[in-house]
């Protein structure tokens, strides 16, 4: 067999399972002998919604509020923006742009296709406005205080 990683970014609540139903911890619980599992009530994007096993979530799962730099380019690449927590400047976040142009000299619009690497960027907006193809520093890289800014 090949081995596999997944990245998915749902919505979770910590649950039980007891006698093949789900209860959120906040939810009455009722009495019986029936054995309880702890583990997680997970909704996909698509809404369906089912449990995993306490090790299992916790195994395939971070919260998206202390995000490594692997994850959180995951996450940039599904759509989203990011940020490190412990930025100084409010509004600060990198997203992946698309569709990137700039006017030539001669003043052409020009498409950067480029054949092997597409036509992505990462782009830090900031307070004094958008930097085109930003480079994570060494520190950004190895933190794992990575957050998705919505």
């Amino acid at each position: 067999m090949e081995v596999y990683i997944g990245t998915k970014i749902i919505e979770a609540a910590p649950a039980i399972r007891k006698g093949g139903k789900v209860y959120d911890l906040t939810w009455p619980i009722p009495r019986s002998m029936e054995p309880e599992e702890q583990g997680y009530r997970v909704r996909y994007p698509d809404g369906y919604e089912s449990f995993s096993p306490k090790a299992v979530f916790e195994e395939a799962y971070r919260p998206v509020t202390g995000m490594n730099f692997g994850l959180a380019i995951e996450a940039a690449k599904k759509g989203k923006r990011i940020a490190r927590k412990g930025w100084n400047g409010r509004g600060q976040y990198v997203e992946l742009a698309s569709g990137i142009a700039y006017v030539g000299p001669d003043g052409k619009i020009v498409n950067a296709e480029h054949d092997a690497i597409g036509n992505r960027a990462l782009a830090f907006v900031g307070t004094s406005g958008v930097q085109m193809g930003w480079l994570a520093s060494q520190a950004d890289m190895l933190a794992d205080d990575w957050i998705i800014v919505e």
